[in-house]
């Protein structure tokens, strides 16, 4: 397994200690001082293969607030001392805390229905997994997509109500968009710092607990001893040691602040001086180096289009949901002042 490669896309920080137990990875984990340095350098914005659905879902959820759900039952819901509550209590209290925001939901959810109908389209169960896979596609594992909704305050049920919104603004608003060479062109040139291919560099590392062990080691690299042989030997990073020390390459922002700055000011093949981290004392090797690159406007062109079709679907929903519903005859009985 390549054990330094792996994209997060949640911003946080992450916190390291420096006892043995948590400096080093099991077997097929990432790289730690990799992991570490990709926690305290998530990268604050992306552009680049965003969905569109989890761009739109902030518009949904600023304008019209997170689905609910609620009833009109009084199927109980949950006992006190024996005492009921009922689903009809509970729907009252949702209404009294939440009620404008779901009903604006349910509204804005039927003027796309009948938009949809009037435009000869229909929703299938099929589109609806697709724009979920899209979304959990951007995340590394199930784990990370969970823990994104619960920063948004949302569950997967509530999201996919969400979604159902979103897949219909989708077919509605994507026939309105004209994409032209020219267009695309022009998005190519002021998008290329957000296609082009950071500088990367590729190291082995050996990683040790005391200074007095790597000054020890870097004088037998120093007379010739064989780098990914000591790696073998003598590292504490259990997942970068079987391969020789390699981390593969990597760009700035995903390692250890200090180990990065060594590594990038290295030659290929040369050795850097004792570096010090959180997780102990470093012996580093550059092993490679891809510059920084932007690709040819026909090679990216596809991966164009698909996010310029994004940013104006993005751009255009909110003026598009609200004309719609000014337009409409709208009976707001539960809050007739809207």
């Amino acid at each position: 397994m390549n054990n330094a490669e792996g994209n997060g896309k949640q911003e946080q920080e992450g916190e390291v200690t420096s006892t043995q137990s948590e400096q080093t990875t099991m077997p097929g984990e990432e790289s730690s001082v990799k992991q570490a340095g990709k926690e305290m350098n998530r990268p604050a914005a992306v552009w680049m293969g965003v969905s569109f659905v989890l761009l739109f879902l902030l518009i949904l959820t600023a304008i019209f607030g997170p689905v609910r759900g609620g009833g009109t039952s009084s199927e109980a819901v949950a006992k006190v001392n024996g005492i009921t509550i009922g689903k009809d209590a509970l729907y009252e209290s949702l209404v009294e805390t939440g009620g404008d925001s779901a009903l604006e939901s349910l509204i804005v959810d039927e003027l796309l229905r009948q938009e949809m109908e009037k435009a000869g389209y229909t929703l299938t169960e099929s589109d609806i997994e697709e724009e979920l896979a899209e979304i959990k596609s951007d995340y590394s594992s199930d784990e990370e997509f969970q823990s994104v909704l619960q920063q948004y305050g949302m569950t997967e049920k509530a999201l996919l109500s969400q979604i159902r919104i979103n897949a219909q603004m989708k077919k509605l608003l994507e026939p309105q968009i004209e994409i032209t060479e020219e267009v695309l062109q022009d998005f190519y040139e002021q998008n290329k710092d957000n296609l082009a291919t950071p500088e990367e560099v590729r190291a082995s590392h050996i990683l040790v607990e005391t200074q007095e062990e790597a000054e020890k080691i870097l004088e037998q690299l120093k007379q010739g001893a064989d780098f990914a042989s000591l790696a073998a030997e003598n590292s504490t990073d259990t997942v970068s040691k079987d391969n020789g020390g390699d981390v593969d390459f990597f760009s700035r922002g995903e390692m250890m602040p200090e180990f990065e700055e060594a590594a990038f000011a290295l030659e290929t093949g040369q050795l850097s001086d004792i570096v010090e981290t959180d997780y102990g004392f470093h012996i580093i090797k550059a092993t490679d180096r891809r510059e920084s690159s932007v690709p040819a406007y026909e090679d990216a062109k596809e991966e164009l289009r698909e996010n310029y079709l994004n940013e104006e679907m993005y751009n255009r929903s909110g003026p598009w949901l609200e004309e719609i519903r000014s337009a409409a005859t709208i009976e707001n009985y539960l809050n007739p002042a809207s």
